[in-house]
């Protein structure tokens, strides 16, 4: 797709009711971390339920970091490979605590904007979701987290290639076209999209607003004109 129709697609995306924000206050850099465990693949209604029963179900982190995974799990409320969450919040939490005798990870912003990120890649939890959403939320840098939902939208819409698979190498990508002042909100806009049209299975194609503009919905629109077309006229 050229670049002057991926310009025109990003921006009907952004001016669509998919862009209204979802996402709420702005976190310190552990809660962030911690709320991006929730969010990767997850709708930003699912992540913000289960971030809110971890603030509230245990009374600090501290008793988060020594509950066990079962506890952690069943506080998350139903999310996609709820355990491999579960043990993620464990170890970050651990992990921060071994490091600083605390869950304070504010002094990583002091590292600039590309340090940063390559500081929260390191930890053990982390992936490049994670680390971008903290850089874009907290930090203010230009960041495109990219999951799986994400990755599957922008190549139906056609702003990335159809072959990539990389989250790292979308992110690029799409870093070069989505303007930093309107990442968090593209973010949000995409999520709003996978969540109530671009289904993995069986996408609601004729509802979404962009379909004109998308080719998968517009593939889709012509295969259900042509199963019109072809259908036997009753007798």
């Amino acid at each position: 797709m050229a670049t002057i129709t991926k310009q025109r697609t990003l921006n009907l995306l952004l001016a669509s009711d998919l862009a209204e924000s979802t996402e709420g206050e702005t976190l310190p850099i552990l809660e962030q971390f911690l709320f991006a465990l929730c969010r990767e693949n997850a709708t930003p209604e699912e992540a913000r339920a289960a971030y809110h029963n971890l603030k509230t179900q245990f009374f600090d982190w501290n008793e988060v970091r020594v509950s066990s995974v079962a506890e952690i799990e069943e506080a998350l409320g139903g999310l996609s490979d709820g355990e491999t969450r579960a043990r993620r919040v464990l170890s970050v939490l651990q992990e921060v605590f071994e490091l600083t005798f605390s869950f304070d990870l504010e002094s990583v912003a002091k590292k600039g904007l590309k340090q940063a990120g390559k500081a929260l890649s390191k930890y053990a939890a982390a992936s490049d979701y994670v680390a971008s959403w903290v850089v874009q939320r907290t930090m203010g840098g230009h960041a495109i987290p990219v999951d799986s939902a994400m990755l599957r939208c922008v190549k139906r819409m056609g702003l990335l290639e159809a072959a990539t698979e990389d989250a790292e190498a979308a992110r690029a990508s799409l870093e070069h076209l989505v303007p930093k002042a309107k990442g968090a909100e593209f973010t949000d806009a995409v999520a709003n999209l996978a969540a109530r049209y671009c289904w993995e299975e069986d996408p609601q194609c004729g509802n979404c607003p962009l379909h004109r503009d998308c080719p998968v919905g517009q593939e889709t629109a012509s295969e259900v004109v042509g199963a019109r077309m072809t259908r036997t006229k009753p007798r």
